[in-house]
Parts: structure tokens; C-alpha cells; sequence
């Protein structure tokens, strides 16, 4: 039984070449070396690598953790692609902000009453600043456009907006900012949907 035990079971000297190849100590001597117990001496053998690999792999993701954390953030002010996006953030602000504050002068002060239509002057300037740039704007325009009209919007009585009048006598409203949306898709393509999202309410 001894030899068949010997046969099927690492030698010491087995263990002690697989222990030196994976740069691990050799676990402690049992304390009764000339025991013929080989099963005791490899479960205690096993349970050595076992624990030895567990450390390891530990000290890997502690490694792999450290070098994220000292990856550079790409938000920090010292980022390149975050000064790149907040110069062109103040680009399209810029470009933006004459008709935006045109716009909002139109709609909430008295310069129009309800129901009234632009003068020729503020409506070339909504034609070809905001209107041309709706996504829908040839369904908005319709047979032709005969004015720009300020007046309540139809589902939501507390707001104004700008509509549409055509040429046949109908009217329809559009929104200036998603206007404003498409004609920044257009000119600032790769930085829009960022800008977009911080600058503009959902569903305008």
C-alpha cells in the first residue's frame, strides 16, 4: 500500500521543484518527517499554493487599481480634451447667444401682444436664423409663408412661442430652440450632443 501511495503521490523532492518554478516558499515540515502520510503532505502543499495565489492576485488589482487612479482625469482643468470642450463651449455660446436673446426678447416682453405679427425686419431675422435651420421647416412653411406670428402656444396657454402663418391663412407653431438644436448639429458636429445636453431643457 505504501509504494502504490508513493507511486500516485509528488515525491519531496517533486514538490520542492514545482514550489521553486512558481517562486513560492516550500510550506513548513510536518513534524513527523519520516511519516509515510504523503495525502497530508500534499493537501497541506496545495493549500500553501492556493493561499500564495490568492495573495497575489490581491496585489495584482491593488496594482491595476493604482494605475487607474493615476490615469489622468479627463475632466480636470489641465486635460487637454476638457480645454478643447470648454473653448468650444464659450465658441458656440457665443455664437448663439445674439438670436437666443433676440428670441426671448420677442416672447416675453411687450415689444409684441398676442396674436401680433413681426415687423418685415425681426422676421427675416427669424426666417433665416431659427426657422431655416427647424428640422421640419418646409412642413412648418407649408404652401408658403406669409409672417411670423407671437402668440399663446396651443397646449400650454402660459407660454408664447412663434408660428407660422401661410399664405392659404393657416398657422402652426414652432420651437426656436429646436432650431437652435439643429443648426448646432449642423456647424459644431463632433461637440453638439454634449453641448445639447448641458444647455438645453429635454424635450424643447
Amino acid at each position: 500500500m505504501a509504494r502504490l501511495l508513493l507511486l500516485r503521490t509528488p515525491s519531496v523532492f517533486q514538490l520542492r521543484h514545482t514550489a521553486t518554478l512558481l517562486n513560492q516558499p516550500l510550506p513548513p515540515p510536518l513534524p513527523y518527517p519520516n511519516s509515510s502520510d504523503f495525502s497530508v503532505r500534499l493537501r497541506l502543499f496545495h493549500e500553501h499554493l492556493a493561499a500564495a495565489s490568492a495573495s497575489s492576485s490581491h496585489e495584482d488589482v491593488s496594482s491595476s487599481s493604482a494605475s487607474v487612479q493615476g490615469m489622468p482625469n479627463p475632466r480636470s482643468s489641465d486635460h487637454p480634451d476638457y480645454r478643447r470642450w470648454k473653448a468650444k463651449e464659450e465658441e458656440i455660446l457665443r455664437d448663439i447667444e445674439p438670436i437666443t436673446d433676440f428670441t426671448k426678447e420677442i416672447l416675453h416682453s411687450n415689444r409684441y401682444v398676442d396674436g401680433e405679427c413681426l415687423t418685415l425686419e425681426d422676421e427675416k431675422v427669424v426666417v433665416e436664423k431659427l426657422l431655416a435651420y427647424h428640422p421640419h421647416s418646409q412642413d412648418k412653411i407649408g404652401c408658403g409663408l406669409d409672417a411670423i406670428m407671437v402668440d399663446r402656444h396651443p397646449q400650454f396657454r402660459n407660454s408664447r412661442c412663434l408660428f407660422v402663418v401661410r399664405t392659404d391663412g393657416g398657422w402652426i407653431d414652432f420651437s426656436y430652440q429646436k432650431c437652435l438644436r439643429a443648426y448646432i448639429r449642423k456647424k459644431y458636429p463632433s461637440y453638439a450632443e454634449k453641448f445639447i445636453r448641458e444647455h438645453f431643457k429635454r424635450g424643447s
